[in-house]
């Protein structure tokens, strides 16, 4: 099941985010946003989504909003989240490849929806490849036992 959240700012992503994972029979929960109301805060729902993969209650997420970047900075607060912009399949397939990213974050006011859909397919259709790869996703997983870190 995929975690999806959005604001305001994102709506129509979130319509062929849904078109994209109802095509592929992906299951997904929707966390909100549910209105296209000016000052909803990204950071609400990007929390939403973000304990609900982080809980197992999800297997990932996708979060979207004007630009991703405020989404996946608020996702990352959250111990066990590895969410990443992305922008292009390149990138999309690099994030779950080589950092087992569990959150896609995308930014309506940046893409398109073709491109999206390119994003998604790259997300999706990538395996983590562990590896090398496995030793820094541990390092980076580290850095959450640090006592500063709450």
């Amino acid at each position: 099941m995929i975690a999806l959240g959005n604001d305001h700012a994102a709506f129509n992503l979130k319509k062929t985010v849904i078109e994209f994972l109802n095509s592929k029979n992906i299951p997904y929960k929707d966390f909100g946003a549910f209105e296209k109301v000016e000052g909803i805060d990204y950071p609400d729902y990007a929390l939403k989504v973000a304990h609900a993969v982080s809980s197992g209650e999800c297997e990932m997420g996708i979060l979207l909003c004007g630009t991703g970047i405020g989404v996946s900075i608020a996702a990352n607060k959250v111990r066990g989240i590895r969410a990443a912009v992305c922008t292009d399949s390149f990138c999309a397939k690099a994030a779950r490849q080589h950092n087992n990213a569990n959150i896609l974050c995308m930014g309506e006011r940046v893409i398109g929806p073709g491109v999206a859909w390119e994003i998604l397919e790259g997300f999706f259709s990538a395996q983590f490849e562990g590896g090398r790869h496995q030793r820094r996703v541990e390092k980076i997983m580290d850095i959450e036992k640090d006592p500063h870190m709450k």
